[in-house]
């Protein structure tokens, strides 16, 4: 089917938003861009926006409906990881379920009318975008990061230097199961001799 590109795509896409939720602590969840400047989503807020956001855009314009209430109770790091992986592999196996012709369908998107792919494709997209935004939160915070498509600096540095990609789990189940007993991620070698930047002052 041409467009299992697309549910490939959210299967690991959903992975990777999980990831980056798992290098937060709950101390973390007020924490904002800049502290007193309401603007910029805390990753409280982060997280809450991606739950809610995503249950929506499924429900409304992708007409698949988990049955789930889109927020976890309480409404800790773990937990909204654990309400997220759920609810997002209920519309994984739903989306693995439709043909072609339902992709190609039109249905809204706000005040227009789209296919079914071409709103999948924002939704990846949108995803993507708030997931990089929590990423320069937790280099706000000193945070190592690991890999979440390619290396880091934290991996080694840059992908020309032959620096790896290092996940902190290996799987889904790995990284519910370990962030359960309070985190065990993969060992981070750090930046190495090279600059992580391709401007090295």
């Amino acid at each position: 089917m041409k467009y299992d590109f697309l549910v490939e795509t959210y299967e690991t896409e959903r992975v990777k938003v999980v990831s980056v939720w798992s290098e937060f602590r709950d101390e973390d969840l007020h924490v904002r861009p800049c502290k007193d400047d309401p603007r910029g989503r805390s990753v409280h807020e982060q997280m809450v926006h991606q739950c809610v956001s995503e249950d929506l855009w499924f429900r409304t314009m992708l007409g698949i409906d988990v049955g789930a209430p889109p927020l976890p109770k309480p409404e800790t790091h773990l937990e909204f990881i654990r309400r997220y992986a759920e609810d997002s592999g209920k519309r994984l196996a739903a989306l693995k379920g439709k043909s072609e012709p339902w992709w190609e369908e039109e249905t809204v998107f706000f005040d227009v009318r789209r296919s079914r792919a071409w709103v999948m494709t924002r939704r990846l997209t949108h995803t993507a975008h708030h997931r990089g935004q929590q990423m320069a939160m937790l280099r706000m915070l000193g945070r190592d990061l690991h890999s979440n498509y390619g290396p880091t600096a934290d991996t080694g540095g840059l992908m020309q230097n032959h620096a790896p990609t290092i996940y902190a789990y290996s799987s889904l189940d790995s990284l519910l199961e370990r962030e359960a007993r309070g985190g065990a991620k993969a060992a981070l070698p750090g930046p190495g001799e090279k600059p992580v930047t391709e401007r090295p002052e």
